[in-house]
């Protein structure tokens, strides 16, 4: 069967696709008749098969034309498999034991074939519901995130390698575009997929769009992610893009990646383990209060930034005599200048890290796609109460984002969180 045009595959047609690609079949030993084939794809964009055979296993990700979630009603560009492709590719030479190898691509079908991630592996933001501990997440994300955000930068490239890479990323328009609409738009304006926990938050959302100090931090926000290209970002580093086991963490599903700015990635990963904290009051009973795991989350929270800071810091004084032209060594060489570029550096992107974590929060409490954390909470009026907590601080970091100096600083401003 020739694949020459775009179409959905089933299970059936895609055993016929896996026939033709030898980069798949070969994966499995060329066995065909022990397959089993399962679709997983419960995301918003995408399908999702898992491919299992005695000799081996793969992961078939195909693109829609539209919004899986949402339906035909709203198109999306099948585009989106090509930059997720490069991205883990890119990401997975950065970076390699943190993100799933790929196998194959196929840029008419809009489909990719990777690594499957086998159990014990799951979902982080399940992981996080069932209140399981990860004693290596905040050592292995900071770890990704600081070698991914540090090496695409104008501190390790040349500034022709930095616009060469960028130009190859800004095709990526349309999801860049759908990011701008539900993050930073959608939650302050009345909008057709907005929802919230109503009745009990009808009023907590029209204070969003009511609060005109959070409309002007927001727009400033936004105007750094459409206009700071300062490093290969996933784009949607939510605990919903994170696979784990106890000594395993991987990153998936960067189909939103462009060049942006690196507060977006620790934002919206440190975001969700704040929404995540928030919801566990909702997810305690008589057995586990989830005391406990929420100290964990927070000190996860302090442990990733700060890990962060220091392996960002250290690949900096690595490589601070290398090809980047952020800082030439000729002008920049003495050490209390050094310093005083690395700590506003630092601060500022500690800032942004606050701000777009906060928006994140924000638009998947009262904007579209929300959070599992949240969703399963049966109980609507504990479901609500616990959103509400987590919008007022979101709110909080936000509008004051600039006041808080460390990390310790934010970890106390969630446990005051009434």
């Amino acid at each position: 069967m020739a694949f020459t045009e775009y179409r959905r595959l089933d299970e059936d047609s895609l055993i016929e696709y896996i026939k033709a690609t030898p980069s798949l079949s070969s994966k499995i030993g060329n066995k065909f008749d022990d397959l089993t084939i399962k679709e997983v794809g419960d995301g918003n964009l995408n399908f999702v098969y898992i491919v299992i055979g005695t000799s081996g296993s793969f992961v078939i990700k195909q693109a829609l034309p539209y919004i899986r979630c949402i339906g035909e009603s709203w198109p999306m560009t099948k585009e989106r498999a090509y930059f997720e492709a490069m991205a883990l590719k890119e990401h997975g030479q950065l970076c390699p034991g943190h993100v799933p190898e790929v196998y194959h691509f196929d840029h008419t079908m809009a489909l990719i074939g990777m690594r499957y991630l086998e159990p014990p592996h799951i979902i982080l933001r399940k992981g996080l519901i069932a209140g399981i501990e990860y004693p290596l997440l905040a050592e292995h994300m900071s770890e990704y995130m600081a070698r991914t955000l540090f090496c695409t930068s104008l501190l390790y490239r040349t500034t022709m390698e930095h616009k060469r890479a960028v130009a190859d990323f800004c095709g990526n328009v349309e999801l860049c575009r759908l990011t701008e609409q539900v993050v930073f738009s959608d939650p302050y304006k009345v909008s057709q997929y907005n929802r919230c926990t109503s009745p009990f938050l009808d009023r907590d959302a029209e204070a969003v769009r009511g609060d005109n100090i959070l409309k002007l931090e927001v727009a400033e926000l936004k105007s750094k992610f459409c206009e700071r290209a300062q490093a290969l970002i996933h784009g949607d580093l939510h605990t919903g893009s994170v696979m784990v086991t106890h000594d395993s963490t991987q990153i998936i599903d960067p189909e939103f990646a462009f060049y942006g700015p690196m507060g977006f990635d620790i934002g919206a990963f440190l975001g969700n383990l704040i929404l995540a904290y928030f919801a566990q009051d909702g997810h305690a009973d008589q057995g586990n209060d989830r005391k406990t795991y929420k100290k964990w989350i927070l000190k996860t929270i302090e442990e990733t930034w700060t890990l962060f800071h220091d392996k960002f810091t250290a690949l900096w004084h690595q490589h601070k005599d290398g090809s980047g032209e952020a800082y030439l060594p000729e002008i920049y060489n003495n050490p209390d200048l050094q310093l005083l570029i690395q700590e506003k550096y630092m601060k500022e992107l500690f800032h942004d890290t606050l701000g777009f974590g906060a928006a994140k929060m924000i638009r998947r409490i009262v904007g579209v796609a929300h959070v599992e954390d949240f969703e399963s909470i049966t109980d609507a009026s504990k479901r609500a109460a616990c959103e509400r907590r987590a919008l007022e601080l979101a709110k909080t970091l936000l509008k004051e984002r600039r006041k808080f100096q460390t990390i310790t600083e934010v970890v106390s401003a969630i446990q005051l969180q009434p």
